[in-house]
């Protein structure tokens, strides 16, 4: 059962944390727990310096499974709100690519949940991560990396 109060989407433009998260404790949450995914700088085994990261998506199928895992974490855990966002395209290093956020009443449900909503988002949602390097080549990530 979601809640009509949920964030889940993907975007092409920057992520507003600051309003992704505006509301979500609700009067019995007595916990928020927020995952904020950056691109972080790093480079390969050939030297090369990582400059951003650009995601693609089947964005319809991606949606639906993202608002199909933040079911899932309600049937887990008592979610007052939960803000699941994605972006798509070029997210240079340092800027926020993926956006988790659950209110909960206790604190262990709310990291529970949390986590539980990043590890299967990277898992399952069809978004797909391209490393794109200082001297204009790219390489696609394998999802399996953490």
């Amino acid at each position: 059962m979601s809640c009509d109060a949920d964030i889940v989407k993907l975007q092409g433009t920057p992520l507003d944390v600051s309003s992704a998260i505006e509301g979500i404790g609700v009067g019995d949450s007595g916990a928020i727990a927020i995952f904020l995914g950056i691109t972080r700088r790093d480079s390969d085994s050939l030297g090369r310096e990582l400059v951003a990261l650009d995601y693609e998506a089947y964005l319809e199928m991606a949606e639906n499974q993202m608002r199909g895992l933040v079911e899932e974490a309600r049937r887990r855990w008592q979610i007052g709100r939960a803000v699941l966002l994605h972006r798509t395209g070029f997210v240079k290093v340092g800027e926020p690519s993926v956006l988790v956020a659950v209110s909960t009443p206790h604190r262990a449900e709310a990291f529970e949940a949390c986590r539980f909503l990043i590890d299967q988002l990277k898992a399952q949602a069809t978004i797909w991560k391209k490393e794109v390097w200082a001297d204009g080549s790219t390489s696609w990530v394998d999802g399996q990396r953490k």
